[in-house]
């Protein structure tokens, strides 16, 4: 095998190995960001030790054994032997005949590994863009480019805001737990939000040659639908399920038989899950019934089902879609979501009502490397037959796209634009 394919190999395990890897060790060690640190060890000895040995036949099992041998090989070099030591000890030797720990499953309500190491990563002691960016990279295994992506950052901002939140959760001793009450009241909107950039990611990878990336979004619906269960009186929470389930819902007409990216209107709608259109319009009405229609998941939700009940593109509310992201701009003013209204004003009322609005946003900081600004700017030029300047700004948008299937679709839109 040669280096390349192996360090491929690893990487493909690594992204479905990570979220296991970080939880197991962090409920071993009751220190996540020494679990996570440890888990970057393990990916490291793959990298050097995969293209020479191959891949193992149990990849998983491998860097499990080898982030466990070196948890070991820490404690007892580190100042918290008498601390953990015994404790890890025993994990690693009785781990396979020991008793289920029945004081512990009282205890967690949440019932989920993965959603509890959540809740742990954003603890009050950090900022809110600290936790979400924390438990982007180290429990869900997201890289600081694609976190950076997500908050419309540089990528060194989002590594320092990481670097100072790992030191303060370190330096507080804080322990892998389970809040309850009003501790878990305080970091619902932080879970909520990693839990929904989780599966923006996995909707739209920012990076590599894959359009979509199942595998996040199949965690991001999991966990969303744990923690209706965890917090079933929190509309927010039936909201962002909502939003999960009916984008999920078209994933199979998202891209054609070669994996190209196949837009919205252009898709073919038999194809869209009818089931799960279905449940997150039940969820939707749960979180509207509980008071929460306005919401921010839940308003984004309320747009996207606009799209499911449209039998057609040509029978979709567009003037209704337009009012939900005037009201959601109240809600959650962003330049993000003004850019997203301006598509919709543009369906709604004409193409230069919604230029007027992209306009307005070009000296936009948070836009200037944003290549859905240009994108968006290119298709409402299409429209009113300026092909000249979309096909400028096509080029623009595929430039700044760091996803290799977006930028082929918006290399393909200017050369449409040029031929016109």
């Amino acid at each position: 095998m040669s280096d390349a394919d192996a360090h491929r190999a690893v990487l493909a395990v690594w992204r479905v190995e990570h979220p296991r890897l970080i939880t197991s060790l962090a409920r071993m060690l009751r220190d996540v960001p020494l679990a996570e640190e440890l888990t970057q060890d393990a990916l490291v000895a793959a990298l050097e030790t995969w293209p020479t040995s191959g891949v193992p036949e149990r990849p998983g099992a491998w860097l499990m054994a080898t982030a466990k041998r070196r948890a070991l090989d820490r404690l007892r070099r580190g100042p918290m032997l008498e601390r953990k030591h015994g404790m890890v000890a025993r994990e690693l030797e009785h781990e396979q005949q020991a008793a289920p720990d029945l004081d512990s499953a009282l205890d967690d309500d949440i019932g989920d590994e993965m959603l509890r190491l959540v809740f742990t990563a954003c603890h009050p002691l950090l900022s809110r863009e600290a936790r979400a960016a924390l438990a982007l990279r180290m429990v869900c295994g997201l890289t600081t480019d694609e976190i950076a992506r997500a908050f419309l950052l540089t990528e060194s901002a989002v590594a320092q805001r990481i670097v100072r939140a790992k030191r303060t959760l370190s330096e507080s001793g804080l322990a892998y737990e389970t809040p309850r009450g009003p501790e878990r009241a305080a970091r619902l909107a932080s879970v909520l939000e990693v839990v929904y950039l989780i599966f923006n990611e996995g909707y739209t990878a920012t990076r590599g040659q894959d359009w979509q990336r199942p595998q996040l979004c199949n965690e991001a619906l999991r966990l969303g639908r744990v923690l209706t269960a965890v917090a079933p009186d929190e509309p927010e929470v039936h909201g962002l399920l909502a939003l999960m389930e009916l984008n999920a819902s078209r994933t199979a007409a998202r891209t054609d038989a070669g994996g190209e990216p196949v837009l919205m209107l252009d898709q073919d709608r038999s194809l869209w899950d009818l089931l799960q259109i279905r449940q997150g319009l039940k969820a939707l009405k749960r979180a509207q019934d509980l008071g929460g229609a306005g919401g921010f998941y839940a308003l984004q939700a309320a747009i996207i089902a606009c799209h499911a009940q449209a039998p057609t593109a040509a029978d979709t509310d567009w003037l209704r879609i337009a009012a939900l992201y005037a009201e959601l701009t109240r809600v959650a003013p962003s330049p993000v979501v003004q850019l997203n209204r301006a598509v919709a004003v543009g369906m709604a009322q004409g193409p230069a009502e919604g230029l007027a609005i992209v306009e307005a946003l070009a000296d936009e900081p948070a836009l200037k490397a944003y290549h859905l600004l240009p994108a968006v700017r290119g298709d409402l030029l299409l429209k009113l037959g300026r092909f000249e300047e979309a096909r400028a700004a096509f080029e623009a948008a595929a430039e700044l796209a760091g996803n290799g299937r977006e930028k082929a679709l918006l290399l393909r839109r200017a050369e449409e634009a040029a031929r016109r």
